[in-house]
């Protein structure tokens, strides 16, 4: 249940405290297991910790003993909103969680996830990564709803309501008098667009799908006496599960007492996100059969060969420039080393900073190793540059600590578009690679020199084809079609949230309706 009156800070630092820049922020991690006999609230929870790093809003599992649904979440990191008494008091064998970075709908406890909604006909609870760009269309479909459509009377306490993507689709599938969950969801997925990899649940089943262009990463894990999914496969070796595949592009997976079964919604047109491999994704993870971290360490290796440097170091930016500094370094045979210490200790927080903290800047994050970088040409490696900020602040630092030459690598091509897919990126106007040439962004971060790696060799890194990759970000090419700008956006519901299903809270445990979903675009150009 949300406590107005204690707000639970965990010392984390954020891009409120630190005003410099605000990086592409990730999307949400999904978990779901259905293993009759293990601790699946337990299994969920450590799910979603190894899937932390896509977002750190809120977080939340529900857990079904077979009879009922209970559904516990709260803002906060998952180390923070659960603990072993909670997790103690969700007991069954099936579980979806959720962690949450907003994307559609604002950071708040009425938006965090999974949903939850109980019917006649049995409840439902789902988690959501992705963002759905039909959003309107949506609430327009949930609107020509039947009034009373076999919601239960639980007498739960109305509160304010949800104004996220996730409520819509949470409110179609629930409605299915005359069919099961299953059919229903085979009706609705094919009529959303954008990217969505969704774990639901009833009573009974867990189910996984994923949009037609499988966006978002999704995969199928198995257990001794269960099975698994999650945005990706660091979650299933956290929980010793054993990686099967990834759940396809327009695919339904569907797990009961009588096993796994599969069904296509749609014809599958590969596009996953070229992000992921740059930035979303844990280096440990797998996608397309390639380990990310081998990935961006090939990056690294090409960009050396693009862009060489006369330099006496390759140092990264901690942690998602490391692995492309090693393959720099590797291939320029530049020594590597450790010229930045990150404090890894950061995220949200409720402690308001004064203006003195605020002058601190990027040192709340990193700080500079004056003997290891003093006198030193440096090649500092990072993973892409957004507003130029965090850069142009960095390389002061730098200076200021004795580098004689800073050369910056970026390991993405710049950065024109923003996502609707579920990256919070800046907005276009915002972007400072959409305005300025390469040389111009290097005079104004104040480097010596700067190189992106070309987006063909991009690909090429990550060996999956081209035409089956989103790479809207960088070229403008969207996948699947935009609706006009007035229908785009993070806070697009917000405008009439009357018009939204309601979020309940049902004997003191949190079970509601919630969201996941896109970038902030409604003043793009």
């Amino acid at each position: 249940m949300p406590d107005s009156h204690r707000r639970r800070g965990d010392g984390r630092l954020t891009h409120e405290i630190d005003p410099h820049d605000r990086g592409p922020q990730d999307a949400c991690g999904v978990f779901g297991v259905w293993a009759p006999g293990e601790d699946v609230a337990k299994l969920t929870y450590y799910g979603i910790y190894a899937l932390q790093h896509r977002g750190q809003e809120s977080a939340g599992i529900a857990v079904s003993n077979g009879r009922q649904i209970l559904v516990y979440k709260d803002m906060g990191l998952v180390s923070q909103v659960f603990d072993e008494s909670t997790l103690e008091a969700l007991k069954g064998h099936v579980a979806v969680g959720h962690a949450r970075y907003s994307t559609t709908g604002a950071s708040t406890w009425q938006n965090a996830q999974p949903t939850f909604r109980p019917t006649a006909e049995g409840s439902i609870a789902l988690g959501h990564n992705g963002n759905l760009t039909n959003t309107s269309d949506l609430l327009r479909m949930v609107k020509r709803l039947p009034s009373g459509t076999g919601e239960l009377d639980i007498h739960a306490r109305k509160l304010e309501h949800s104004t996220n993507d996730t409520s819509l689709v949470t409110a179609l599938l629930a409605h299915h008098p005359d069919t099961s969950l299953e059919e229903r969801a085979i009706e609705v997925l094919p009529q959303l667009r954008g990217a969505f990899s969704f774990v639901w649940m009833d009573e009974t089943t867990l189910y996984a799908a994923r949009d037609p262009q499988g966006i978002r990463p999704l995969v199928l894990g198995r257990l001794e006496r269960g099975w698994v999914v999650a945005s990706e496969t660091a979650a299933l070796d956290i929980v010793g599960a054993s990686y099967v595949r990834e759940v396809e592009p327009g695919e339904l997976v569907a797990v009961d007492e009588d096993g796994l079964r599969t069904r296509r919604f749609a014809e599958a047109a590969p596009k996953g996100c070229l992000f992921e491999f740059v930035y979303l994704a844990r280096p440990d993870t797998r996608i397309s059969n390639q380990r990310v971290h081998s990935v961006r360490v090939e990056i690294g290796r090409k960009l050396a060969r693009a862009f060489p440097a006369e330099a006496d170091l390759v140092i990264p930016v901690p942690e998602s420039g490391t692995p492309s500094a090693i393959g720099y370094a590797e291939a320029s045979g530049i020594p590597y080393g450790t010229g930045l210490v990150k404090n890894s200790y950061v995220g949200r927080t409720f402690i308001q900073p004064s203006q003195t903290i605020r002058q601190l800047g990027i040192r709340l994050k990193l700080n500079p190793l004056r003997d290891v970088i003093e006198g030193k040409r440096l090649v500092v490696v990072d993973d892409s540059i957004v507003r130029g900020n965090t850069q142009r602040a960095l390389i002061r630092m730098l200076r200021e600590a004795g580098a004689r030459e800073v050369h910056v690598r970026i390991s993405s091509p710049p950065v024109k578009w923003p996502c609707f897919y579920g990256i919070d990126f800046a907005t276009r106007a915002e972007l400072i690679a959409n305005g300025l040439s390469n040389d111009e962004i290097c005079s104004s971060i104040g480097a010596d020199s700067l190189g992106y790696i070309g987006l063909d060799d991009l690909v090429e890194a990550t060996t999956v084809p081209a035409d089956d990759l989103c790479r809207a970000c960088f070229d403008g090419v969207y996948p699947v079609a935009l609706p006009e700008p007035e229908h785009l956006g993070k806070h697009l519901l917000e405008s009439f949230p009357e018009q939204m299903p309601a979020t309940l809270d049902v004997d003191g445990l949190s079970a509601s309706l919630a969201g996941a979903g896109a970038a902030d675009a409604l003043e793009r150009p």
